[in-house]
C-alpha cells in the first residue's frame, strides 16, 4: 500500500502547496512513484503548480521528475453506494486509482474546514503542518490566554487531528506520525521566534506532534511557481551558479526531507 502523506492546515497563506510540490517532487527525483492530489476545488494551487511544471518542460525540451497528479473524479449521488457520503467516496475513487502506481500519495487539504480534509487527515500515515511562525498562527493549534501565553486546550483543528487518530485507532491502522514545521521564519524578531518555539516545544508534548524546521520567507518560492520549478530543479535547467538564499533554501528541502524519516526513503539531493 502507499504511504499516505497529508499536508493540513485550516489556515491559509501557510505555505501548504509550496510544501506539498517540493515534498513530492523531491521524493520522485530520488526514484519513488508519488500521487498527488488536490483538496482545495476552488484554487488548485498544487494542480496549478504540476500544470506549469509540464507546461515549462514542454516549451523548453526539459525532462524533470514529476508526480503524477489527478484531480478527484466526477460522481453522480446515485453513483453513490448505499450508505456512503459523497464526499468520501469521491476521496476513496482518487485514492483507488493513484495507489497501484505509487510508493507515496501526497494529499494537499484546503485551508479551511472541510468534509473531505477531515477524511484525508484519517488516511494520513504522515501529516505535516505548515505554521506561518507567528502567535497568530499559533492559535490554529492551541488555545492561549493572552496576558501570559499559558496554553488553555488544544484548537478546533488539533481535535480534528485526535480525532483522525482515534478513527485509525479503531481501523486498527497505525498512529499518524504529525510534524509541525515552522515555516516563514525570518531573520528579525528574535524575541518573538524564541517564545513561539518554547510554546511549541511545550504544546507537542501534550498534543503529540514533532516540530520540524520549515521554509524561510524567500523571493525565490514565488518566482519558481509560474515555471512549476522546484529548488531541486535549478541545476537541471541550466542554473549553474546558485546564490547562499538559493543554497540555503535548498538546504531547508533537504533537512525537512531528513526530518520526516519517510519509509524507505534515503535522502540523497
Amino acid at each position: 500500500m502507499a504511504h499516505i502523506i497529508v499536508v493540513g492546515n485550516e489556515k491559509g497563506g501557510s505555505g501548504k502547496s509550496t510544501t506539498s510540490m517540493h515534498v513530492a517532487t523531491a521524493l520522485a527525483r530520488m526514484g519513488h512513484r508519488v500521487g498527488t492530489m488536490d483538496l482545495d476545488l476552488r484554487q488548485q494551487s498544487l494542480g496549478r503548480y504540476i500544470e506549469n511544471r509540464s507546461a515549462f518542460c514542454k516549451a523548453n525540451g526539459h525532462t524533470l521528475a514529476t508526480p503524477s497528479y489527478v484531480n478527484l473524479p466526477d460522481v453522480a449521488p446515485e453513483e453513490v453506494p448505499e450508505g456512503q457520503n459523497l464526499s468520501d467516496y469521491r476521496l476513496s475513487l482518487a485514492i483507488q486509482m493513484l495507489e497501484p502506481d505509487s510508493d507515496f500519495i501526497l494529499i494537499d487539504c484546503p485551508g479551511s474546514h472541510t468534509r473531505l480534509s477531515q477524511m484525508a487527515h484519517s488516511l494520513a500515515d504522515t501529516l505535516i503542518t505548515p505554521l506561518n511562525d507567528s502567535f497568530v498562527d499559533f492559535d490554529l493549534l492551541a488555545r492561549t490566554r493572552p496576558e501570559d501565553g499559558t496554553i488553555l486546550g488544544p484548537s478546533v483543528y488539533s481535535e480534528m487531528v485526535w480525532s483522525a487518530r482515534q478513527t485509525r485507532a479503531r481501523a486498527g491502522l497505525p498512529p499518524i506520525d504529525w510534524i509541525v514545521t515552522r515555516n516563514r521564519l525570518g531573520s528579525q524578531q528574535m524575541h518573538n521566534k524564541r517564545k513561539v518555539g518554547e510554546a511549541l516545544g511545550k504544546l507537542s508534548k501534550r498534543i503529540g506532534f514533532r516540530v520540524a524546521p520549515g521554509f524561510s520567507e524567500r523571493v525565490i518560492f514565488r518566482e519558481l511557481f509560474p515555471r512549476g520549478l522546484t529548488l531541486l530543479d535549478l541545476r537541471d535547467i541550466g542554473t549553474d551558479r546558485l546564490n547562499l538564499s538559493n543554497i540555503a533554501a535548498r538546504q531547508e528541502v533537504r533537512d525537512l526531507i531528513t526530518v520526516l524519516a519517510l519509509p524507505n526513503v534515503k535522502v540523497k539531493f
